[in-house]
């Protein structure tokens, strides 16, 4: 069967079993994006004396944060070559491809000699396979939100971007499960020695597990339709970078600007709050990873919920209401873990939900932004740049301000600036909204009798 007529005759899936396993299916590999950002976290001391050594241990796990800094830097650029293989030659395939390399290095990262064993060698391949890692995770989430929006009716778009992001905020649990049963069951010389490799071989063995199931997959009948658009045209596909820093500069700063309070939010919660209550408030560690996996769990499952909303009253207007949370608690959160007036548990149960309303919106916002010619291309643009400002920089500015002002509970300036450039954006939504019932609505009629189909 030739992709036209596969164009012609493929309905969309509706959230049925199918379609779900689908969409499922497709989050995979974001899922193991946010295991592979705990599970570094957690074992970054081991990995720092395994591959850089040094006479000073702070120094030592400076380096260690410094190459975990790198594979972030390297996502915009894998971003874009993965969004441009995906506009030209189709979803699957580049998230197929991402996919593999990203298991094959995390698998490597478990698997590679010390520094005792190759020296500098050693060094250099770690902060190599970081970078290739980093680079394949720059194209993976914005393929799995790109291919859901794809693949099921316009009415449950938001909600396909729901269960991909229920599915990476579960990658967190996965983490703290791994990490904790590790610890319980290796003695510490054990750990330190190769307990720690364990949970990178497990990561890239998920995701081999997860390729395979991506086999099953067929291509998106939005890139499908474009193609047979364009041949039917006797047109050829445009380039999707050129084509999206051209024509779609306006909707890049919007998209941006969106991702901007989910960016700082997550660049929060699971970087810097962590050793923020440990270091600086005193709570025990065991207290902070529960509260850590509930604020996870709740954010999971609220966002899906917060999504099914979406599909009936406009997605803006709940991403709106999620920034306004945002911005309304997060002094008061704060100043709730300072003075440690609440039980942690039921403080980040109550952040967890006040994350549903924008971390279940935004991605399907972004999608909804750009034409399927660029859709792959200016999701992971928008995502990247956004992780790489907001996240990768949200724990290091939170420090400075609590150094500057004198208040510990100084980050909550940070989120709420966040929140209010967010909401702001969010009012010029409404003229940039709707390219994908845009999509859905073309008719491909013209297709089928311009090529005798």
């Amino acid at each position: 069967m030739s992709v036209m007529h596969e164009a012609v005759q493929q309905p969309r899936r509706g959230l049925d079993r199918a379609g779900l396993r689908v969409v499922l299916i497709a989050s995979l590999g974001g899922a193991l994006e946010f295991y592979d950002f705990i599970v570094f976290g957690t074992f970054a001391a081991y990995i720092s004396r395994a591959f850089f050594p040094a006479s000073d241990p702070v120094v030592s796990l400076l380096s260690t944060f410094a190459v975990f800094a790198v594979g972030y830097l390297s996502r915009p650029l894998g971003g874009l070559l993965f969004g441009w293989r995906g506009d030209r030659a189709g979803r699957r395939e580049s998230f197929m491809l991402s996919l593999a390399i990203m298991s094959l290095a995390t698998i490597a990262m478990g698997l590679l000699p010390g520094y005792a064993a190759i020296g500098a060698w050693a060094s250099a391949g770690f902060v190599l396979l970081r970078v290739v890692q980093g680079f394949c995770l720059g194209g993976e989430l914005p393929g799995a939100i790109t291919y859901a929006v794809e693949v099921v009716p316009v009415r449950h778009a938001t909600l396909a971007c729901g269960v991909v992001f229920g599915c990476v905020s579960a990658g967190v649990l996965l983490a703290t499960g791994v990490s904790a049963l590790l610890h319980a069951l290796l003695p510490a010389e054990l750990m330190e020695a190769w307990g720690w490799r364990i949970a990178f071989l497990i990561g890239g063995a998920l995701g081999v597990v997860s390729w395979q199931l991506r086999r099953t997959l067929e291509e998106s009948p939005s890139f499908l339709r474009m193609k047979a658009r364009l041949a039917a045209a006797r047109g050829a596909a445009p380039n999707p970078i050129a084509l999206l820093f051209r024509s779609e500069t306006a909707r890049i700063v919007l998209g941006i600007s969106a991702t901007c309070v989910v960016a700082v939010f997550n660049g929060l919660l699971f970087a810097q709050i962590p050793a923020y209550l440990t270091r600086t408030l005193s709570y025990p560690p065991g207290s902070v990873a529960i509260a850590l996996n509930v604020a996870s769990a709740a954010m999971s499952v609220s966002l899906v919920a917060a999504t099914w909303v979406a599909d009936i009253v406009p997605r803006r207007l709940v991403y709106r209401v999620g920034c306004i949370v945002i911005a309304a608690g997060a002094v008061p959160a704060f100043q709730a873990m300072a003075a440690h007036s609440l039980p942690l548990p039921l403080l980040f149960l109550l952040i967890g939900l006040s994350a549903c309303f924008t971390h279940g919106t935004f991605a399907a916002i972004l999608a909804d932004l750009f034409p399927t010619p660029v859709r792959f291309t200016g999701v992971a643009f928008t995502m990247n740049i956004g992780a790489v400002v907001f996240s990768g920089t949200a724990p290091l500015i939170a420090t400075l301000l609590i150094s500057a002002t004198g208040r510990i509970d100084a980050p909550a300036i940070l989120l709420v600036a966040a929140a209010l450039v967010a909401l702001i954006a969010s009012f010029w939504l409404k003229g940039a909204e709707g390219e994908i019932s845009r999509d859905a609505e073309l008719e491909i009629e013209p297709a089928r009798k311009a090529t005798g189909l």
